[in-house]
């Protein structure tokens, strides 16, 4: 295909995305080069159909008519693009995972993330996210589910897991998430196991 058909290929994919979608090059590497998206995504930035958040990365703006104005890009979203730009395994930890999965409602101070790629640290309105490294085995061989919920686990504490944590993780997780936790996670910390036996078999 002629350089043409691939900008207008990933620019139809771009406006076709939700508001609110998080984009970097390597996202669009199967329709052309890396070199050539890069430049495209400049372009329909200055179109104004995305917007740049950070260097590399863009959002397709989401609009908050009651507030009039932009909505700030998920903070969530920018670190899973960034993760995916630089082929990264990444799972919240700490106070980001206890707010993802609705065990605690504070938004955390800093959106922060373990990872198999190198210690980072992005700041992009008033918001910071930091990439943490660390060891494999805490995140290799667990499906995303799995690890963020040892993560939520180990961010609260033995002593700290309740029934309304219990609960909360039941009714949030599927039944093949289930199923599949209770297999990956033998290998985690005795206590964690402990716990997502009587959340996982009920």
């Amino acid at each position: 295909m002629d350089k043409t058909t691939n900008q207008n290929i990933i620019r139809d994919k771009i406006i076709s995305s939700a508001a609110g979608t998080v984009f970097v090059a390597t996202d669009f590497v199967d329709i052309s080069d890396k070199t050539s998206v890069n430049t495209y995504l400049t372009r329909f930035e200055e179109e104004g159909i995305i917007r740049r958040v950070l260097r590399g990365v863009y959002e397709k703006p989401e609009y908050n008519e009651f507030l009039d104005e932009h909505v700030a890009a998920s903070p969530d979203k920018i670190a899973h693009a960034l993760a995916r730009n630089y082929g990264w395994t990444i799972v919240p930890c700490g106070d980001t995972a206890l707010n993802l999965l609705g065990l605690s409602t504070q938004i955390p101070a800093a959106w922060v993330y373990v990872s198999d790629g190198t210690y980072k640290e992005y700041d992009y309105e008033q918001i910071t996210i930091k990439f943490k490294r660390t060891t494999n085995k805490e995140i290799s061989k667990l499906s995303y589910k799995t690890a963020l919920v040892v993560q939520a686990l180990k961010a609260l504490g033995k002593e700290n897991v309740d029934d309304t944590v219990i609960v909360k993780l039941k009714s949030t997780l599927t039944k093949e998430e289930k199923e599949a936790m209770l297999i990956e996670a033998k290998t985690v910390t005795s206590w964690i196991y402990e716990y997502i036996k009587i959340i996982c078999r009920g």
